[in-house]
């Protein structure tokens, strides 16, 4: 029992729960935007269960691939695979168990739902991680079009197909992950520079980079309110959003204003508090 309590933490590690309970929540968010109130508890649990089991196993994999990688720099070297605490075929075949379950049952609950699924998969394992995070810094914008696919499989499942919510909803998302990325590659440039990984700061110059997280930042806002818009959201939970928005740009331009490590990595966890309280928002205003 203390074995395999030892080893699911090692995978709890390996799916990365915090990033992976994020995308979860905004899928659950971009269902319930079209299915509240939520009357079919099991198809609730089943979008989030599919998910999970998708986005976890895709997660696994990217570590596997990865690990030479993270083998060299100092944030990664201690993750269970370059530190030899779990066998990389074994993560491997974990990860394509979890992904196959998790789009297989996606695909059970709806075809549609379950294609968006595997697109997000596809995206996020073979375009980003294995075809071009290695080669060049704009793998992060196709990162980004898998980290929008959680909360347009969710809409897709609430609606029986992609509409314009789902996609202003996906498009957020993708403008927001520039936000979130680059400011952590700005913190941990030097761990980049050493395992090899070309990024904005290291390609574009970190005062490039934070303008380029200005503009990310003011689009995603604006995208977001557009879609609350579309839904009909009350006017008491859009000046919420807005709020929200405002935040996030008077972080980042402080950012650049006053450029320090400290005002950076504000913008990099306030970016994660932003789509949670985003997303919360639109459940709410569904209600």
């Amino acid at each position: 029992m203390h074995i395999l309590a030892a080893k699911l933490r090692l995978y709890w590690q390996l799916i990365k729960s915090l990033q992976t309970g994020l995308l979860l929540a905004t899928g659950l968010a971009g269902y319930m935007s079209g299915r509240c109130p939520v009357l079919a508890c099991p198809t609730l649990l089943g979008l989030a269960g599919s998910l999970f089991l998708a986005i976890s196993g895709s997660t696994v994999i990217n570590m596997v691939y990865d690990r030479d990688i993270d083998a060299r720099m100092q944030r990664t070297c201690g993750r269970p695979l370059p530190a030899g605490l779990i066998a990389a075929r074994e993560a491997l075949l974990v990860g394509l168990g979890l992904s196959a379950a998790g789009v297989g049952w996606a695909a059970a609950l709806d075809l549609r739902y379950g294609a968006v699924v595997l697109a997000g998969l596809f995206f996020d394992v073979v375009i980003y991680t294995i075809w071009l995070k290695r080669r060049t810094p704009y793998s992060i914008v196709f990162g980004g079009i898998a980290g929008g696919m959680p909360v347009l499989a969710g809409r897709t499942l609430a609606v029986g197909g992609l509409d314009a919510v789902g996609m202003l909803l996906g498009l957020a998302v993708v403008l927001w992950i520039p936000t979130h990325i680059m400011t952590f590659s700005i913190r941990h440039e030097q761990d980049y520079l050493s395992a090899g990984i070309p990024t904005f700061p290291s390609t574009y110059g970190v005062a490039t980079t934070r303008k380029i997280v200005a503009l990310s930042s003011l689009a995603a806002g604006a995208v977001m309110v557009a879609a609350a818009l579309l839904l009909g959201m009350e006017w008491g939970y859009l000046r919420l959003l807005g709020v929200l928005s405002a935040g996030l740009l008077g972080l980042v331009v402080h950012s650049m204003a006053r450029p320090s490590d400290r005002a950076n990595f504000a913008v990099f966890k306030y970016a994660s508090v932003y789509m949670l309280g985003s997303m919360i928002l639109l459940v709410m205003a569904s209600l």
